[in-house]
């Protein structure tokens, strides 16, 4: 009994542990004061271009993720959905591979329908997004949303449900108020 309760306690600190890291965001701010996001290039797992600057204009989030990451696996289907239902309206999913091998990658991919890229974790993708994360990329899933004036406008450290990041990439779709 005594091996079952410390077991069950272990369980629930790493509950809450885990629940604290995945609550942590940060909170839009004025547009002004976004950061612009990191310039980038990288090819993805069917052999195409990803880029910034192919990206301008566009809202996306650059997710980091792994298939061996229980929170990363729980978000994928509606990162799939919500890519299907957002990608003719300027946005799109960029999954970032981390801690992986290519043909577990491309088999994990196919199974899993992804139909946005995935691009293998290169370092200077890490060092390019994690000036944005105070003490650097440490976690996945970390997200970071661009919106379409290719502003970081949030980065998000673990799973997202499929209403939260649908909420999220509307914010992202919409054009900035301009003031004259």
């Amino acid at each position: 009994m005594k091996k079952m309760v410390f077991s069950l306690k272990r369980r629930v600190f790493a509950l809450l542990f885990l629940g604290t890291l995945a609550a942590t965001l940060i909170a839009p701010t004025p547009a002004l004061a976004l950061p612009l996001a990191p310039e980038f290039t990288a090819v993805s797992l069917d052999g195409k271009t990803v880029a910034s600057t192919k990206l301008a204009g566009k809202a996306y989030i650059v997710n980091f993720f792994a298939s061996w990451c229980p929170p990363c696996r729980a978000e994928i289907p509606d990162m799939v959905l919500l890519q299907k239902k957002y990608e003719s309206k300027g946005f799109t999913f960029i999954g970032v591979a981390v801690n992986e091998n290519e043909p577990s990658m491309r088999a994990f991919i196919t199974k899993n329908g992804i139909s946005y890229p995935v691009v293998m974790v290169e370092e200077r993708l890490i060092k390019a997004f994690s000036r944005y994360i105070e003490g650097g990329i440490r976690a996945i899933p970390t997200s970071f949303v661009v919106n379409s004036s290719g502003r970081i406008t949030q980065v998000i450290t673990g799973g997202r449900s499929k209403e939260v990041f649908e909420k999220i990439i509307i914010d992202a779709l919409k054009k900035p108020v301009t003031h004259k």
